[in-house]
C-alpha cells in the first residue's frame, strides 16, 4: 500500500466551520484570532484509492490559517505551521506530501518546506496546469470556439501556473494575450515564448481592458478578491478559473448566462474513494492539486516532482500521462460548486448567439 499526505488549509474563516460547527456562530475575526494559535493536525484518513496498477492510503493534513492569515502574517510563522503539518504527516507513515492552495506559494513554492522534512515534498501544479489546459479545450469545442483563431488571454501569467500555460498554449493558439502586475516579467516572458514556438503574444498590466477583447480566459492570479465581474466578459467568453481564491466574482453565475465560467483542476480520483472530509466537491472528485499527490505515490515516485516556480513541459506532459496510466481523468465541467450539463451549456450558447447578434444590431444602427 502506497502513502501519502495532502496538507490543505481553510480558504476563509467560515470554512473552518466544515470541521468545526461551533465555529459558524463565530465572527470571522474571532475565527482567525482562535485558529492562529491552533497547531497543524490530522484531518482525516483517506481510503479506497485504487488503479489498475497499485493502491494508496493518505490523510489530509489542516495547517489552520486562513488565506489572509497566509499572506499577511509572518512568513516564518506561516512556513513553521506547514512544516509543523508536514512532519505530522511523516510520523503517520506518508511517504510524500502535497501542497494545497496558498501553502504552495508561501514563501519559495515548497523549497524551504522540502528542505525541513524527510519526505518527498510537491506542490501540485504541474497537473493542475495539465487538467487546466484540458478543460480549456474541451470548453472552447462545446461552445463552437475556435481556440487556434481566438483572442486567448492569461490572467497571472508569470506566476507558475500562468506561464507553463503560457508555454503550452503559446504553441497552439495565434492570438495569446499575457498579463499580470510585473511588466518586466511579463515582456521577459513574451520574448522566451517567442523564441520557444514563435508565438508573438501581447502583455498587457490592464486586466479590464484585456478581459473584455478576451474569447477565452485562464485565470490564475493570486489575487485575494475576485477581479473578473459580469460586465467585463463579452457574449460567450469562456472563463477557466483556476485560482483559490476564485478570480471570478460569483455574481457572473447569477448575471450573465451567455458566458462559461469552469473551474479548473476537477478530477476523478480511481477507486472507491472515501476522503473522510467534504471540501465541497461530488464523492470521488479532488483538485487537481491533490491529484497529483495521490498519482506520485501510487507510482511509487516518492520524489520532489513539482517545486519551485518553474514548470517545464515536460513535467506537465509525464504527470499528463500517468494520471492518464492509473485513471485519473476530468470530472466533466464544474462552476461554482456545481457540475454543469450538456442542456445549460447549450442554453449557453444559445443566449450568447442572441447577445452578439443584439451587439451588432445596436452598432449597425448607431
Amino acid at each position: 500500500m502506497e502513502k501519502f499526505a495532502f496538507i490543505l488549509h481553510p480558504l476563509a474563516a467560515k470554512d473552518f466551520g466544515r470541521k468545526f460547527s461551533i465555529c459558524q456562530r463565530l465572527p470571522d475575526g474571532v475565527i482567525e484570532g482562535i485558529i492562529r494559535h491552533v497547531p497543524s493536525f490530522k484531518a482525516s484518513h483517506i481510503t479506497g484509492i485504487q488503479s489498475a496498477h497499485a493502491e494508496a492510503e493518505g490523510w489530509f493534513m489542516a495547517c489552520p490559517l486562513t488565506t489572509r492569515q497566509m499572506i499577511e502574517l509572518p512568513e516564518e510563522l506561516v512556513l513553521k505551521k506547514i512544516i509543523q503539518a508536514g512532519k505530522a504527516a511523516e510520523k503517520l507513515g506518508a511517504k510524500i506530501v502535497g501542497l494545497g492552495a496558498f501553502t504552495s506559494i508561501v514563501g519559495d513554492a515548497g523549497i524551504t518546506i522540502a528542505q525541513n522534512l524527510d519526505i518527498a515534498v510537491t506542490t501540485g501544479n504541474s497537473y493542475t496546469v495539465a487538467t487546466a489546459l484540458q478543460g480549456t479545450r474541451q470548453a472552447a469545442k462545446v461552445m463552437d470556439v475556435d481556440l487556434r483563431q481566438a483572442n486567448v488571454l492569461i490572467l497571472g501569467a508569470t506566476g507558475s501556473i500562468g506561464a507553463a500555460c503560457a508555454r503550452i498554449l503559446g504553441r497552439e493558439v495565434r492570438n495569446l494575450t499575457l498579463a499580470a502586475r510585473n511588466e518586466q516579467r511579463l515582456e521577459q516572458l513574451a520574448q522566451e515564448l517567442y523564441k520557444e514556438s514563435g508565438c508573438s503574444a501581447k502583455t498587457t498590466s490592464q486586466v479590464k481592458t484585456a478581459v473584455r477583447a478576451a474569447d477565452i480566459i485562464i485565470a490564475v492570479t493570486s489575487a485575494l478578491d475576485t477581479i473578473i465581474e459580469p460586465e467585463d466578459l463579452k457574449p460567450g467568453a469562456i472563463v477557466c478559473d483556476v485560482a483559490r481564491p476564485r478570480n471570478v466574482s460569483r455574481q457572473v453565475a447569477e448575471k450573465r448566462n451567455d458566458v462559461l465560467v469552469i473551474e479548473g483542476g476537477v478530477v476523478e480520483v480511481p477507486g472507491n474513494v472515501d476522503f473522510g472530509l467534504q471540501f465541497g466537491f461530488p464523492p470521488g472528485t479532488a483538485y487537481a492539486c491533490m491529484a497529483e499527490t495521490m498519482i506520485l505515490a501510487l507510482e511509487g515516485r516518492y520524489e520532489p516532482f513539482t517545486l519551485g516556480r518553474e514548470l517545464s513541459v515536460e513535467q506537465i506532459e509525464t504527470i499528463a500521462k500517468l494520471a492518464e496510466k492509473h485513471g485519473f481523468k476530468l470530472a466533466g465541467f464544474r462552476s461554482f460548486e456545481r457540475a454543469i450539463t450538456e442542456r445549460e451549456i447549450e442554453i449557453i450558447r444559445k443566449n450568447a448567439l442572441q447577445s452578439q447578434q443584439r451587439r451588432v444590431g445596436a452598432r449597425e444602427i448607431g
